[in-house]
């Protein structure tokens, strides 16, 4: 019980998050942490829609370090966010994780390329290295679970 999964993904819950994150992890609950999509009524209507049995909430940062105070997650629950530094921000303020997955970041005029699957910014990257040398968090680059897991530190490296 509890939070079995935090992971990014930028494109949020699709077929590859539901028919194998999901359902590996025996997946109950989904909390989606980003400010856009909490704050777009278009997006959020369809954030669940991949997975009709998984109760999907959404939260701003903010909104989701204030229901951390006061409530415990009861469910088996995966954390998706769409970059690493709403992730940080959620370590440094109450979501207790050591584990981080990387399942999608797509390339933009804005990101740097680090792996087929995953780019990122300047900020991005710092921020995922925070979470790896400050806050002692494991981050893996996987896109789905039958994937081979390859560590983030290395691809940072090649920003």
């Amino acid at each position: 019980m509890g939070l079995a999964l935090v992971n990014i993904d930028d494109r949020l819950i699709h077929g590859q998050v539901a028919t194998t994150w999901c359902k590996d992890y025996a997946i109950e609950s989904a909390i989606i942490v980003d400010n856009d999509v909490a704050n777009d009524p278009v997006r959020k209507s369809v954030a669940g829609l991949a997975v009709p049995n998984i109760k999907v909430s959404i939260f701003t940062v903010e909104k989701f370090i204030e229901v951390l105070k006061k409530t415990q997650l009861k469910k088996v629950t995966m954390v998706l966010f769409t970059n690493p530094i709403d992730a940080l921000t959620l370590k440094r303020n109450g979501l207790d994780y050591t584990y981080l997955n990387v399942s999608g970041m797509r390339f933009n005029d804005k990101r740097h390329r680090l792996h087929k699957n995953m780019s990122v910014t300047l900020e991005e990257k710092e921020a995922f290295e925070a979470l790896i040398n400050e806050e002692k968090v494991e981050v893996y680059m996987q896109t789905t679970t039958r994937d081979e897991k390859t560590k983030v530190s290395e691809l940072l490296k090649n920003y």
